[in-house]
């Protein structure tokens, strides 16, 4: 039985294909230059000498290789003082405007590539300027449009495709752009090189191809694929499919040019964070600002991985480097084609005792209470059937993300993380930056951020001063029809005459302008570039805005 997806073609794949991508993980440290050994002992070994190790010592920092790999794999010291396969090289990086995507593009641009093209939907992003600025070309179009893709790839020698749809939130529940973006656009993408003569394509891809909400332990790329069936979500159901494709299209000969092969690896990341991560850690953090962190999901022994971006950067390029097929170390394949790699910071931990030191910072609590995960699904459903209902609207501005979603419990309620052993082993990986660096680094972002945006109290407190205030109004001046009935007579109950619930009514506004003014001019001296936001919201919600702003001028 066939897929029901429109693959383009260049990538055929039946539903039989998808299960049997099963990695092996008893493989040879990779060779691709002649064995290097500290001392004698092994026939035909060239020995490393103290000036070899001196030298390179300072591009093994760079990488963020430990001193114990290069000596088990020494073509990765080699790969970093060349640059190998990006110094006068052009890339394009798919999905370049995004949070990983011109992080990875500054990168490239640093190590020396002759071109580096950001290919996004978006034409503009928070890095864009900065893209600018260091050269990178940014082209936009769709990645689900094979005209935009051809258009954006023509010329590359290396394809980075990082565009992807349906992650998180509202998105998750668009199921045809989600096909459309992931596995048709993926199509285009491997089309594409195959038709131009790129040689190289590094795929990123996701946990969730082999996590579908089972405890995993340690694992590692032997892990068959979650069924296709099963996911929870199209998001991982889409990126399985995509990376299966992918892969199964390594080592294809390239059109039109006979002997070139078209190689291709698959990188496998965790959770992403970092300073300026657009979307995960501001959905959290606008919880937390709002009081709607009622309780952690699951038990305090969960764990899982996260990636910080910098990690995740230095894993593709390392990815991109063991595709380069004049440094086999398989027979006559590159040590990384057709593979696939977990990417971690190596320090799984409890999501919310990881989130826990940015929030505090932030003078934001998670709260102690914790919810079982077959309960938090419970709500993650209810979430998932209302958005539904509200498919025709989920893209307005308005309707705000939705609570969590089921895929969303399993991430954060269920063990499962992953070991890079693999990566570290074939394609020199060691994360250069640790956890607990890498959440500094946000904590100081976050913190910045913080003292240069508005801030507020809790929906609480918005819907206590704004349905108040309504309220008092209706009750106190509005006659008495219908629903205003009510009104009035609980004004009535509470303050015993309507000219006692006038006078509150006045003097509450009256409070509430004084205090927004004051708010004004205080906020001109400590936060100008908020001083009309910080107005309108103590104008609505009165000492509870404004002790806010007094709380940053003291500081």
């Amino acid at each position: 039985m066939g897929l029901p997806y429109p693959l383009c073609g260049s990538c055929t794949l039946s539903s039989s294909d998808l299960p049997f991508f099963n990695l092996e993980s008893n493989f040879d440290i990779p060779r691709m230059f002649t064995p290097l050994f500290l001392g004698g002992g092994i026939d035909g070994g060239a020995r490393l000498t103290l000036d070899a190790i001196t030298n390179a010592i300072p591009f093994v920092f760079e990488l963020g290789v430990d001193f114990e790999t290069c000596l088990e794999a020494p073509h990765i010291v080699m790969l970093s003082q060349k640059n190998e396969g990006i110094e006068g090289k052009a890339f394009v990086v798919t999905g370049g405007l995004g949070f990983v995507g011109s992080a990875l593009c500054l990168e490239l641009k640093r190590r020396g590539a002759r071109e580096v093209r950001a290919f996004d939907l978006c034409p503009l992003s928070p890095w864009s300027c900065a893209l600018k600025d260091k050269g990178v070309r940014c082209i936009q179009g769709d990645i689900a449009c094979k005209e935009d893709v051809e258009r954006a790839l023509r010329g590359a020698d290396c394809v980075f495709h990082l565009a992807a749809f349906g992650m998180s939130g509202k998105e998750m529940l668009q199921l045809g752009r989600v096909d459309e973006v992931n596995i048709n656009g993926t199509c285009y993408v491997l089309d594409a090189c195959l038709d131009l003569g790129i040689k190289r394509l590094v795929y990123c891809s996701t946990y969730n191809v082999v996590f579908g909400g089972q405890q995993i332990i340690n694992g590692n790329e032997t892990l068959p694929y979650f069924p296709i069936d099963h996911h929870v979500d199209p998001y991982g159901r889409s990126k399985s499919i995509a990376e299966q494709l992918v892969l199964k299209n390594n080592a294809r000969t390239l059109k039109g040019d006979s002997g070139n092969r078209l190689y291709t690896c698959a990188v496998r990341p965790a959770a992403i964070y970092g300073p300026g991560e657009g979307r995960h850690l501001p959905r959290i953090i606008t919880m937390a600002r709002l009081g709607l962190l009622l309780f952690r999901i699951g038990d305090q022994t969960v764990k899982s991985d996260w990636l910080f971006v910098d990690n995740l950067v230095l894993a593709l390029i390392l990815a991109s480097m063991g595709l380069l097929d004049d440094n086999p170390s398989k027979g006559k394949l590159p040590v990384a084609a057709g593979q696939a790699y977990f990417i971690s910071d190596g320090s799984p931990v409890n999501s919310f005792d990881f989130l826990q030191p940015l929030l505090r910072s932030l003078d934001y609590e998670l709260p102690k209470t914790s919810l079982p995960v077959h309960n938090a699904l419970v709500i993650g459903r209810i979430c998932w059937a209302v958005y539904t209902i509200l498919y025709p609207w989920l893209n307005r501005w308005w309707l705000p993300q939705p609570f969590i979603l089921p895929s969303e419990v399993h991430k954060v309620g269920v063990t499962h993380y992953f070991s890079y052993l693999k990566a570290k082993e074939e394609i020199g990986y060691v994360p250069m930056v640790t956890s607990q660096e890498g959440i500094d680094l946000t904590i100081s972002y976050w913190q910045e951020r913080k003292r240069t945006t508005l801030d507020g109290p809790t929906i609480y407190v918005w819907l206590f001063c704004v349905i108040g205030m309504i309220s008092l109004f209706c009750g106190a001046f509005l006659p008495e029809r219908g629903i205003m009935f009510l009104l009035r007579a609980t004004c009535l109950f509470v303050f015993r005459s309507i000219w006692v619930t006038r006078l509150v009514f006045l003097l509450a506004t009256a409070a509430h302008i004084v205090e927004a003014i004051y708010a004004w001019f205080l906020a001109k001296r400590v936060d100008h570039a908020n001083a009309k936001g910080w107005f309108w919201q103590t104008f609505a919600l009165g000492f509870f805005s404004l002790r806010l702003l007094l709380k940053r001028a003291r500081k």
